[in-house]
């Protein structure tokens, strides 16, 4: 299987696998944009040369979208194969390209944010235990953060202390969220439309720098949604799942 690394100068020409084809959808949009924007920190992104979720998407964990200490670690944001994709090796492919790319640029070890169970948007705990990542930290509800270090004497990265239990002040629904993922140009605002209809308190806050979204109040930076200062979920929500959260929470 061909990999294929998009950069600034093939990002237009190339399919980013996880949203439409078409450039002029505000999901592609925008995630062509954030990835444009994250080239000049290390930024790396390749995907199997097919039309669809084949790929992974990795930084510098110093420049990464990811309330955690890690330095000299590579940070994995996303690795995705799904579909008809699944099963054939592409995982083991795209992550020995990482552990090659991060062997090369010196880093101590790679990191990846994941879940005690499997939940949507994070990375499988059980296959990442199989490669030989270990469990470094872990931040409620249920966030894991994953490493594989080069050397056994490098120390463990972990979450910062902000983040062990996410917790805010503001009252209603408050959302936290990224360009990261292409879903959220697509869904955020159909949620926002709901909350506005339904007379719900709603706060959308969009990172837009490295600096914000590493001060985080939650590990997740693409999607964290708050209800009166608790944490609710990771998951990025349609008009029906946010509609059936809010009549269990209001």
């Amino acid at each position: 299987m061909n990999i294929i690394t998009v950069t600034k100068e093939n990002i237009e020409q190339e399919h980013i696998c996880c949203a439409i084809s078409s450039n002029n959808d505000c999901q592609v949009s925008s995630k062509k944009a954030w990835l444009a924007e994250r080239f000049s920190d290390g930024l790396i992104f390749k995907k199997c040369d097919v039309r669809g979720k084949c790929f992974i998407e990795y930084i510098p964990a110093q420049n990464a979208w990811c309330p955690i200490e890690a330095e000299g670690y590579m940070y994995i944001n996303c690795l995705w194969v799904s579909g008809q994709f699944k099963g054939q090796g592409y995982s083991n492919l795209l992550l020995d390209e990482c552990i090659k790319d991060s062997i090369g640029q010196g880093k101590k070890g790679i990191v990846i944010l994941s879940s005690k169970k499997k939940t949507p948007f994070l990375s499988d705990s059980r296959y990442l235990k199989h490669k030989g990542f270990e469990l470094a930290d872990t931040a409620e509800p249920y966030y894991e953060l994953m490493y594989l270090t080069f050397d056994k004497s490098t120390p463990k990265p972990f979450f910062k202390a902000t983040v062990k239990t996410p917790k805010i002040n503001e009252q209603g629904f408050v959302l936290f969220y990224s360009h990261q993922c292409p879903f959220t140009a697509k869904y955020v605002p159909i949620i926002q439309k709901i909350a506005a209809e339904k007379g719900v308190p709603f706060n959308a806050i969009r990172f837009e720098t490295t600096e914000q979204a590493q001060n985080a109040p939650a590990p997740f930076t693409t999607y964290s949604l708050f209800y009166n200062g608790d944490f609710v979920t990771n998951e990025i929500l349609s008009d029906k799942k946010f509609s059936q959260i809010i009549a269990q929470e209001v």
